[in-house]
């Protein structure tokens, strides 16, 4: 029994440093944060920048994974039972902000990827597309917005339980 559990923690450690180091080995291709860095005229911060991502990172698969350990919403709110609708609008409005921010970078992630493969480039070369390839860009974050919007309104992540 004790075998299996061991096993069971190397191998999740295992797999979980795996995708984590392609998740930066994919990060690190594209050039996303120098790039950011670049535009803000900021390099001197880069450096600070990638702890960032990398804290980031660990502190969302720390909340996610243990996620029944992190109670520190029902503690406040037991805590203070009386200020419970004050709670619950300033969680609310971090997490507009806190999504507002992931979306952002998930929209320059998916940028710098189809940028640095030149995929829309050879596409509309390929199709003789010359006119309108902003309206297209534009039309499909649109939609990526709309399915993102939709999948969290009908709460299609709750299908997975």
């Amino acid at each position: 029994m004790i075998l299996r559990k061991l096993l069971a923690i190397l191998l999740g450690g295992t797999y979980g440093f795996l995708s984590a180091a392609g998740v930066f080995t994919v990060l690190l291709a594209v050039g996303l944060v120098p790039r950011f860095a670049g535009r803000t005229h900021t390099a001197n911060k880069v450096y600070l920048y990638e702890e960032m991502v990398i804290w980031g990172t660990i502190l969302g698969c720390f909340v996610s994974v243990f996620e029944d350990r992190c109670g520190l919403a029902q503690w406040i709110l037991s805590a203070y039972p009386e200020m419970a609708g004050l709670w619950r609008g300033i969680g609310e409005g971090l997490l507009i902000v806190i999504g507002v921010f992931c979306g952002i970078f998930v929209g320059c992630l998916a940028l710098a990827i189809a940028e640095m493969l030149d995929s829309l480039p050879i596409f509309a070369r390929r199709i003789s597309f010359r006119k309108g390839l902003p309206y297209c860009i534009t039309a499909m974050a649109l939609g990526k917005l709309a399915g993102g919007i939709l999948y969290f309104w009908t709460e299609l992540y709750r299908t997975a339980d």
